[in-house]
């Protein structure tokens, strides 16, 4: 059999032809559909899921320009992309390229002080950010190997949550409620107590991630954290209200990595997602205009991983790591009260315990409003100096009593002697437990106040009254009795001895005070 060399020769030119378009069209693609931030494009076989396309589009002016974007759907003929940016100057035809990387944004301390879109884009209008090291937006948390337990308080310095709900650095603390109730409050005061941290040889740095937020809104928050001096260890990630739906949904997971870098080096960070439901609301969007298959209150059936692959994030590393923490502080906005609806439950079942604001305690006057009946942190009294577990042990379900007993008492019944006596009690410790906004106490100083009316010297006093003689007592042991706060700071708890000296400096101080 005679082989034909032009043949031959036919078929190799045809096969080369085929590869170097098959080669083109793995690389570049054209735009076939685009709208609400998603775009479909033909083409780009060999694309991955994750990976960033850059889109060449036209501003106003005609002039060229690239927006970025991020598959997201990976089809028979077409793939599925989300668009970070300006989706109304891409149209359809035009050609989008893959670039075979993932979204990655610049971390550092350049990023800290600075207020940055998602994509790590300055909008603070201070220039370019310092520094050119970045890391991967999503990454598979760290393993149980990698992690140690929680144990190292984290103070928020709001004395109802650092007494009966504590955060240990390294833990994932829902806070949740209706809006309007002081949700961002906490988690700002939390900020703003870190900066003591910043005096210690383990500073905590801060990420607030603002999702779904009315710009004046965080534009306010902004202005709270410079006016108190913690925006310079602060970095704000905003993702607004006016922001396209990819935008608000990648808004956590930057925030997650530009704090991921400090907890590496073996520092110690607080991020703070305000909030998760709106990311969800994003999310929801994204994948019914891509067709995927909606579920239960037409969120897709991945929205739990949506969350759960961010918290877990959240971890306290092993020594042999460096044993940096990334501490998470994520919000949920409820519906009228309804914590079993299906974000609140989701993120509830992944966070390791919630803090529950409730509107009725809002409007009665009791601020910080926190339900201590279905407020609970699993981490407990692990995240607790040895003195607060002292005096504060018993005060989550003396107060959660309380609450019941003042709805029997509204019924008008005769109360025995000793239950008037712990309504009594209860009243002053609800009291006491109030907290005026961005004022973060020292964790001494509340232990100082809680021990007061723990102990019962508060019992005779009017409710009206506690809230001014409790002021007082901080300035009585900062000042002519400052050697006994400052025995008791040295050692972090009380003896028989520093309680009895304790009791006596306040009766003392009691009996010439006045209201």
């Amino acid at each position: 059999m005679k082989i034909n060399t032009s043949e031959i020769a036919s078929v190799l030119k045809q096969e080369i032809e085929r590869y170097s378009t098959e080669l083109q069209v793995s690389q570049v693609g054209q735009v076939i559909e685009v709208g609400d931030g998603i775009a479909r494009i033909y083409g780009l076989s060999n694309a991955m899921a994750g990976e960033m396309l850059e889109f060449d589009a036209t501003d106003e002016s005609g002039k060229p320009r690239v927006v970025v974007g991020q598959v997201f759907n990976l089809e028979q003929d077409v793939v599925g992309a989300v668009i970070f940016g300006d989706y109304l100057k891409i149209k359809e035809g035009d050609s989008v390229r893959s670039t075979g990387q993932l979204l990655s944004v610049p971390v550092g301390e350049g990023v800290l002080g600075r207020v940055i879109n998602p994509l790590g884009q300055p909008i603070d209008g201070k220039g370019p950010i310092q520094g050119n090291e970045r890391r991967k937006v999503d990454i598979i948390a760290p393993g149980i190997a990698d992690r140690q337990p929680v144990k190292q308080p984290l103070q928020t310095g709001v004395k109802a949550i650092d007494s009966m709900i504590p955060i240990g650095r390294g833990q994932r603390e829902l806070i949740i409620g209706d809006r309007k109730t002081g949700k961002t409050a906490v988690a700002v005061d939390a900020i703003i107590n870190q900066a003591y941290t910043h005096k210690t040889d383990q500073p905590v740095y801060c990420m607030y991630v603002a999702v779904g937020q009315k710009e004046s809104t965080v534009a306010g928050v902004v202005e709270v954290l410079r006016q108190h001096g913690a925006l310079e260890y602060t970095t704000v990630v905003v993702a607004s209200a006016a922001d396209p739906a990819p935008m608000q949904y990648i808004a956590p997971y930057a925030g997650c990595a530009m704090g991921e870098y400090f907890m590496w080096k073996g520092k110690h960070v607080l991020c703070v997602y305000d909030d998760l439901s709106k990311q969800a609301v994003a999310y929801r969007q994204l994948s019914l205009l891509l067709r995927r298959p909606p579920g239960r209150e037409a969120y897709p059936g991945d929205v739990f991983y949506l969350h759960s692959r961010l918290l877990e994030r959240a971890t306290k590393l092993s020594d042999e790591n460096g044993g940096g923490s990334l501490t998470a502080l994520p919000i949920i906005e409820t519906q009228e009260g309804d914590v079993s609806a299906y974000i609140p439950t989701n993120v509830i079942s992944i966070t390791d315990g919630q803090i529950y604001l409730e509107p009725e305690l809002f409007y009665k006057g009791v601020r910080p409003a926190i339900n201590v009946g279905i407020s609970v942190s699993r981490v407990g009294g692990n995240a607790q100096i040895k003195a607060m577990k002292q005096v504060a042990g018993s005060l989550r379900l003396d107060l959660a009593a309380y609450r019941e007993l003042e709805a029997f008492a509204q019924l008008g019944t005769e109360l025995d002697k000793a239950t008037q006596r712990q309504l009594d009690r209860g009243a002053r410790m609800v009291e006491l437990l109030k907290q005026p906004q961005y004022v973060p106490m020292d964790v001494i100083d509340q232990v100082i106040q809680i021990f007061a009316g723990n102990k019962g010297l508060l019992d005779e006093l009017p409710v009206k009254n506690v809230h001014a003689f409790t002021k007082g007592l901080l300035d009585l042991f900062k000042g002519p009795q400052k050697a006994l706060r400052d025995e008791l700071e040295k050692a972090k708890a009380f003896s028989d001895d520093l309680s009895k000296k304790f009791v006596d400096a306040i009766n003392a101080y009691k009996a010439t005070w006045k209201a």
